[in-house]
């Protein structure tokens, strides 16, 4: 959910299959036990996290409880290759045992779980547009391996606790970027590519004629995202400031632009996500992310918005917080095992 600049490219371009791991300290820790109210994935798999400054790795038992942990920083000036390498070995540190029969990826950029590939990635990382991830790292851990967006991963325990198993979901990630993921009738959607879900790229009249990091203008992640609001905020005083925090706490403190700018952002994501629900009729709307962190002005002003677009069978649904806390993507990434296609090792060779 990064807004640098971003690169598209072709599903045939693939990484290095070898590379130089990266070193890191591990913090993996004691087993414990993996949040409730989800189905266990099966087998012990492992879920991996990747993000444009951190790693994060699990192993989970059947039952869903998590045996190890493990983070370590991405190497994400250092190529593709090095990535995939970081990541194995973040595997390989929670599973020293090689008890693991799967394992699934929760990936930053945009995933195609079919192909395996990263089809089209911002900057953050190095040379991840095109990475072939599913069969990268397969070679590299010698194991089956599911892949998809991280956001569409993290949503996944969410879909899982709606009852029935045919619950439709609509799930908003709003921080450094705005992501997102859609269910319907219990089947999450990944679209051509696996763009799908990436609700920053969806036209907002707040944000016209402003650029985005995709080359168009006018869309959803300028005005609405953490760095959006901030930068709005610069607009308005001519002041710079490096944090949303600072400009959340100006606005505590009875700053006009800095509640404008809150304030603009917050309606620009509940005016998309309010239409959004009269399309795909979801059983919950869901907004996480480090921006809804900021306080009640933005949250209060997200869900009035949104509230205001509904046809009348929706009203009465409203925007909540994610049911799972800081496992829910490693969560999400071993569950991936089980609903998305294996890449095995040997595909690159």
């Amino acid at each position: 959910m990064n807004t640098g600049p971003t690169t598209t490219a072709p599903l045939s371009t693939g990484p290095a299959a070898t590379g130089t791991s990266a070193t890191a300290t591990s913090d993996t820790g004691p087993a414990g036990t993996g949040p409730t109210g989800v189905a266990a994935t099966g087998p012990t798999v492992i879920g991996l996290d990747l993000g444009g400054t951190k790693i994060a790795a699990a192993l989970f038992a059947a039952d869903g409880t998590v045996l190890a942990r493990h983070t370590r920083p991405t190497p994400a000036r250092d190529g593709a290759a090095a990535v995939l390498d970081a990541l194995a070995a973040a595997a390989a540190e929670v599973d020293p045992g090689g008890l693991a029969t799967a394992l699934g990826i929760a990936a930053a950029g945009v995933v195609d779980p079919r192909s395996g590939m990263v089809t089209s990635a911002t900057d953050s990382i190095s040379g991840w547009a095109g990475t072939a991830l599913g069969a990268g790292l397969a070679d590299r851990t010698g194991l089956p391996v599911a892949c998809d967006n991280d956001v569409r991963a993290t949503a996944g325990p969410e879909l899982a606790a709606l009852p029935g198993g045919r619950g439709s979901l609509l799930f908003a990630a709003i921080g450094t970027g705005v992501g997102g993921a859609l269910a319907v009738d219990g089947r999450m959607l990944h679209g051509a590519s696996g763009i799908a879900g990436h609700l920053g790229h969806l036209p907002s009249a707040e944000a016209t004629g402003l650029p985005c990091t995709c080359g168009a203008t006018g869309h959803l992640e300028v005005i609405a995202s953490g760095p959006g609001i901030t930068a709005y905020y610069e607009r308005l005083t001519g002041t710079p400031v490096n944090r949303l925090e600072t400009v959340a706490a100006r606005a505590a403190r009875g700053e006009q632009a800095a509640v404008h700018a809150i304030t603009t952002g917050a309606t620009a994501a509940g005016r998309v996500l309010g239409g959004l629900a009269n399309a795909l009729g979801p059983d919950r709307v869901v907004v996480g992310g480090g921006v809804p962190r900021i306080g009640a002005l933005y949250g209060d002003t997200l869900a009035a918005a949104f509230a205001a677009e509904l046809m009348p069978p929706l009203r009465g649904l409203v925007p909540e917080p994610p049911l799972f806390g800081h496992d829910a993507a490693v969560l999400g990434a071993a569950a991936l095992t089980t609903t998305l296609p294996l890449h095995h090792p040997g595909a690159l060779r």
